[in-house]
């Protein structure tokens, strides 16, 4: 199959004009952020392996946000179970037991399954059996700190739990996640549909905007990208998108993202679909990082593109 990326694909070569970038596009700094920048000028002054020691705490720390009412309404409509892991189950929800193929949803940094409600409720709709899960520090699963890989882990202890899962969609770090990897599925077997969406081409392009955001400097940064070798055996490049084609095992990929996402450059998704053969790439515009996932022509587009053929 051939890649159907090309400069039609590309935002700034669409005919129509792009929308003005909106307020809740414009990227705005944490409060206090001045506070811990200057508290890592000492740190790094001091030691750069103090530094390291906190600025690794910081990034692999996610916030646990207040629950809204809208996401109690959609707990309250699946079924919750839990899924072994290390350190303690993983909170898990099923929509639709009896659709005939299952979706596992796998969500993004700061984000829990109960995020996915809008999606969800669309691929019930489409007939599927539809899961999601807390990853590790997140939601009502255990843990204070995670990692790339150790999320990596726990979607594959929900892939094994499951058994059959006919598609899987991953969101930002969920999607960096599955085919960073990668995850295997059935039994290695592979997918049948694989959707990425606003998800990162980079590994060591997320380490350096945290840099940047915290004005570390390049010793501590050094540290941490010898601190995942020595973890993982591996460079933090090997976990990109833009390298992961040849080691996923599925058999459609469809990459969405939009030309105004605030959190991963768009760019990012044209490297991803200029080096991964075969991906289908479907650029939004006007959505962001997070209202892709309750758009309802997105969810139509994956919908359609969850579909069998024949």
């Amino acid at each position: 199959m051939m890649n159907t990326f090309s400069p039609a694909y590309e935002c700034m070569s669409r005919r129509e004009p792009l929308p003005a970038t909106p307020a809740e596009f414009r990227y705005a700094e944490p409060p206090g952020i001045e506070f811990v920048r200057l508290k890592f000028r000492v740190l790094a002054a001091v030691s750069t392996e103090w530094a390291f020691r906190e600025a690794w705490r910081l990034f692999c720390t996610p916030r646990r946000l207040p629950r809204k009412k809208w996401e109690d309404a959609t707990l309250a409509t699946a079924r919750a179970f839990r899924v072994p892991f290390e350190g303690g189950g993983l909170a898990a929800y099923e929509w639709n037991p009896a659709g005939q193929r299952t979706v596992l949803l796998v969500h993004g940094w700061e984000h829990r399954a109960s995020f996915w409600g809008v999606f969800a409720d669309g691929l019930v709709r489409g007939g599927y059996r539809v899961v999601a899960f807390d990853g590790p520090a997140h939601g009502d699963s255990p843990g204070r700190s995670t990692t790339l890989p150790q999320f990596g882990r726990a979607t594959q202890a929900v892939a094994d739990y499951l058994g059959q899962v006919w598609a899987v969609v991953g969101h930002s770090f969920g999607a960096a996640t599955t085919a960073g990897l990668p995850v295997q599925f059935n039994q290695g077997q592979g997918l049948a549909r694989l959707v990425l969406m606003s998800a990162p081409g980079s590994t060591p392009a997320v380490a350096q905007r945290f840099a940047d955001l915290l004005h570390l400097p390049p010793t501590v940064m050094a540290r941490m990208a010898r601190h995942v070798r020595e973890q993982h055996g591996r460079d933090a490049e090997s976990f990109s998108l833009t390298q992961a084609a040849p080691h996923v095992r599925a058999e459609q990929v469809l990459l969405l993202h939009d030309c105004q996402d605030e959190s991963v450059p768009f760019s990012e998704a044209q490297q991803v679909a200029r080096n991964w053969p075969g991906l289908r790439f479907h650029p939004t515009s006007g959505l962001g990082h997070n209202r892709i996932m309750r758009d309802q022509d997105v969810i139509r587009t994956v919908v359609g593109f969850l579909q069998p053929e024949g």
